[in-house]
């Protein structure tokens, strides 16, 4: 019998705000998707059409996350594996083998492997690399009707100069990850200013 094998992937270790979301997919040979790869390669467009393939597609996909508070008291390296088990634990299929995008692995109940630029080179992980994004992005993009002040719709929580201003401007918002230097050193100013 043919091995399961699960490609898994996160989006969001680098935001001043926002979860970290991993995704984790495994295909169905019978239904093969063309195109996949490294999501950050691909356009807007052609990744939100390929997040739609895969979850009609695919034998099974799910969404795993950390929130910010998370993030904040575990560091984000801990939150992006927690992300990770939480997505592989989600999958309705069990997988005989996991592939880890990057050096580090979750720990898990299957063989494990982790691989450096996996999105890059097994489709599983680059599905898993679009899924995550996709739904990322979406999420960052439905915060921006809460707070239209910062532009998450355009940066989608990253330290662009604008983020930063208007960070300053406005304050910290929950979706903030007080951890972070730049969020940090704000609320430290806040303190002694």
């Amino acid at each position: 019998m043919e091995v399961l094998e699960a490609g898994v992937d996160e989006v969001g270790r680098g935001p001043l705000a926002g979860p970290v979301i991993a995704a984790a997919v495994i295909l169905n040979p019978q239904k093969p998707i063309s195109g996949l790869r490294d999501s950050k390669k691909l356009s807007v467009k052609r990744r939100q059409s390929l997040c739609i393939e895969i979850k009609q597609q695919a034998l099974a996909w799910a969404v795993g996350r950390a929130e910010v508070e998370e993030i904040d008291a575990l560091n984000i390296h801990h939150a992006s594996l927690l992300a990770m088990r939480r997505a592989v634990h989600a999958l309705p299929v069990k997988p005989g083998k996991v592939w880890i995008d990057g050096k580090f692995c979750p720990q898990l109940e299957y063989e494990t492997e982790a691989i450096v630029k996996g999105d890059e080179k097994i489709i599983e992980i680059s599905a898993a690399s679009i899924l995550a994004k996709v739904t990322r992005d979406q999420e960052m993009t439905n915060w921006h009707q809460t707070y239209p002040n910062y532009g998450f719709a355009q940066h989608n929580g990253y330290g662009t100069q604008y983020h930063l201003d208007a960070l300053i401007k406005y304050g910290v918002t929950p979706l903030h990850r007080r951890s972070f230097a730049p969020v940090r050193k704000l609320l430290r100013s806040y303190v002694t200013g």
